[in-house]
């Protein structure tokens, strides 16, 4: 008996070959922008401690205390006292004296010399 082979199947179709991509450029290393000098942050404003403040307190007597702080350093009885107190400790510590009036008002400062 003749051996029948089978019907042989119609070839795929041959595709064309898919286009090639151009090359990719080659990627060059980024470059970092010039160094630009970082931004200066915002300085807090600082008491300078060396200020020194004259005011009357409520009960009459006349303080003198840092700029900023809480405690009176130094009581006096008068204005006058107080206020050439003040001026030498300032003259040693190179800061100045703002005095204020009885009644709160800032009245004028001191600078030292």
């Amino acid at each position: 008996m003749p051996v029948k082979k089978p019907a042989a199947k119609p070839a795929p179709k041959k595709e064309a070959p898919a286009k090639k991509a151009a090359p990719a450029k080659k990627a060059e290393p980024a470059k970092k922008p010039a160094a630009k000098p970082a931004p200066k942050k915002e300085e807090k404003k600082t008491v300078d401690f060396r200020n020194y403040h004259v005011a009357k307190r409520a009960d009459g007597k006349w303080q003198v205390k840092y700029a900023g702080g809480e405690k009176a350093i130094k009581l006096f009885d008068t204005q006058k006292e107080a206020l050439e107190y003040t001026k030498k400790m300032a003259a040693n510590q190179g800061g100045s004296v703002l005095v204020h009036a009885s009644k709160g008002a800032q009245k004028g400062r001191i600078k030292k010399k």
